[in-house]
């Protein structure tokens, strides 16, 4: 957890050497973009934390966002467009993501086919679908009241994005440190023969895993949805990877078993205050991509070091 206790002096000190460069980095109004683009991050970081404790990680997670946003638009449009509508096309959404962490679940845990070759081919079926059955180009038509409570709405003067967020993030909490599900996700990550021994049911309890981080990638797909306004077929894009890096970033070991909600947290919030810094000061997207990727291995370099310690 060395990198979880170090983030919170990263992340000031790159807002700092940011706004050096570029003063609109430390306005109050970019501290709330970061605060709305972080919260749709860390409930995909947070989703990709359930698997890896696990000593897994869906790559498919991306495009699952992709297709839920698809499919829910495309419900909601042929229920009529109306705010009605909504219910029918979070419904399609949250069913789909299910049966996509189901798939992959059954396939790891009930066939014994790797994490990294089940979710990649899941990956390409998925991005097929959602290209496919949108014919490349967005949905639109979508109810107005989506984006005007879901993207623009607030409680409080917080944004909802962060509500949900914050939901998420109690919820997930609660459960890895409350619940029998929780304590047996870091028992099969830490030592998988010893959660045998112990009695726990893996099957189960890894389907669990799989599509309850899927359903949650719906959770953030629909948001997202709600913020552009349309669906859009390439909506995941880089997700994966991000959410990926935020996990690892903030602390929770690949090797399975160490980690939390919080460290997918702070993670997000960190990747999010370089991402927002380095788009400021115009960096090219390409050398974000190779930023991030670095960061990625620093950190597994890291904790592995901390690990032999």
């Amino acid at each position: 957890m060395l990198l979880a206790a170090r983030l919170p002096i990263a992340i000031v000190v790159t807002l700092v050497l940011f706004g050096l460069v570029e003063p609109r980095v430390l306005s109050l109004g970019n501290f709330r973009n970061i605060a709305i683009q972080a919260s749709y991050l860390s409930i995909f970081a947070m989703a990709q934390t359930m698997v890896i404790l696990t000593r897994g990680f869906d790559l498919s997670l991306g495009y699952t966002v992709s297709l839920v946003s698809v499919v829910a638009s495309m419900a909601m449009v042929a229920m009529g467009g109306g705010d009605a509508s909504i219910l029918y096309g979070v419904g399609a959404g949250v069913l789909i993501a299910a049966l996509i962490g189901l798939a992959n679940g059954l396939l790891i845990a009930g066939i014994g086919i790797n994490p990294l070759v089940t979710t990649l081919g899941m990956a390409n079926i998925v991005m097929a679908l959602s290209s496919t059955i949108s014919g490349g180009f967005p949905v639109t038509g979508l109810p107005r009241g989506l984006t005007a409570e879901f993207a623009q709405g607030s409680l409080m003067s917080i944004p909802i994005p962060i509500w949900f967020a914050g939901l998420v993030y109690t919820l997930l909490f609660l459960t890895l440190k409350a619940t029998k599900f929780g304590r047996s996700l870091y028992i099969i990550g830490a030592n998988p023969r010893a959660a045998v021994a112990a009695g726990i049911r893996t099957l189960p309890v890894l389907v669990l895993a799989y599509t309850l981080c899927a359903v949650l990638a719906a959770l953030g797909a629909l948001l997202l949805t709600a913020r552009t306004g349309s669906g859009e077929p390439n909506l995941g894009g880089n997700l994966t990877l991000e959410a990926i890096a935020a996990a690892v970033v903030g602390g929770v070991r690949l090797s399975g078993g160490e980690g939390g909600v919080g460290a997918a947290l702070l993670g997000a919030l960190f990747i999010t205050v370089l991402s927002n810094g380095m788009n400021l000061v115009q960096i090219d997207g390409y050398l974000q991509q190779i930023c991030l990727g670095v960061i990625i291995i620093v950190s597994l370099i890291v904790n592995r070091d901390v690990a032999r310690r």
